[in-house]
């Protein structure tokens, strides 16, 4: 009997064997055709640059500008004030002289720190440096110019003043003189007229040294009636006509009567 030859020629594939391994291969091919062709589309997809981002909105920042500080005052027009006076309107000056760095207590009373701080004022701006608020000062601390008009009702509400003093003295006449008096009962030369100025809303110091520091010295063609007459430890109130009612004790009590000696003058308009 013949023998079934189980050797095959070299090279020579077994059909089956050769189908399965087609397959094999076509199958390996389709699935790595279908592998790769994805790969290639993640890579492509993940490597797609990004669209670039707006530009943020940046707005230049422009510098504020200075701050100007805002008067929360108005001073109005009347009679000039100096150390001394008292009220709203000295208020008001406060209030505008702190806006300037003054750094007062609003209390509306015209002391020597509201003085200093008036003059200071005015040498920083170019004011005549006296010390006493008038039309031109007040303008400036408002901010304006002074007119004449202003100019006017100030010279006759300081004259109306003037005038309310010297009638206020005049009541008091033939008062005893008794020495550190300051009342009806009896005054002494700086008693009366820090009584009589009291008055009229104006606070003198006490005694006729500090009155005659406090206000503004002038000439006596400039004095007006209710001006201070100083002599050395003396003071009366000037009522004009070389007059002066003063609390002497020469005379034993207030009166009336003509200036001797050579006297300073001091007002407080």
């Amino acid at each position: 009997m013949a023998k079934h030859n189980s050797h095959r020629a070299p090279g020579r594939p077994v059909n089956g064997a050769a189908r399965l391994a087609y397959k094999g291969i076509g199958g390996a091919a389709m699935l790595g055709t279908v592998v790769v062709g994805s790969a290639f589309a993640a890579q492509g997809a993940s490597a797609a640059p990004a669209a670039p981002a707006a530009p943020a909105d940046v707005t230049a920042v422009t510098p504020a500008a200075p701050v100007t500080p805002v008067a929360t005052a108005s001073l109005s027009s009347g009679s000039t004030l100096y150390q001394g006076s008292r009220g709203e309107r000295v208020e008001d000056l406060q209030q505008l002289l702190n806006d300037h760095g003054a750094g007062l207590a609003v209390d509306g009373k015209f002391g020597p720190r509201t003085h200093a701080a008036v003059v200071d004022y005015q040498r920083d701006n170019g004011l005549q440096v006296d010390g006493r608020v008038g039309p031109q000062t007040r303008a400036s601390l408002n901010g304006g110019s002074s007119d004449s008009g202003s100019t006017s009702s100030s010279s006759s509400s300081s004259s109306t003043s003037g005038s309310s003093i010297v009638n206020i003295a005049r009541q008091y006449i033939g008062v005893d003189y008794s020495y550190a008096g300051s009342s009806p009962s009896g005054f002494d030369c700086s008693g009366l007229t820090s009584y009589v100025y009291s008055k009229v809303g104006i606070d003198l110091p006490r005694t006729s040294s500090a009155q005659a520091a406090g206000g503004t010295r002038i000439s006596k063609s400039e004095a007006r009636p209710g001006d201070l007459v100083v002599w050395s430890g003396h003071v009366g109130i000037y009522a004009g006509d070389n007059k002066v009612v003063d609390a002497g004790s020469s005379k034993g009590s207030v009166s009336e009567r003509t200036i001797w000696g050579s006297p300073s003058f001091v007002t407080y308009r």
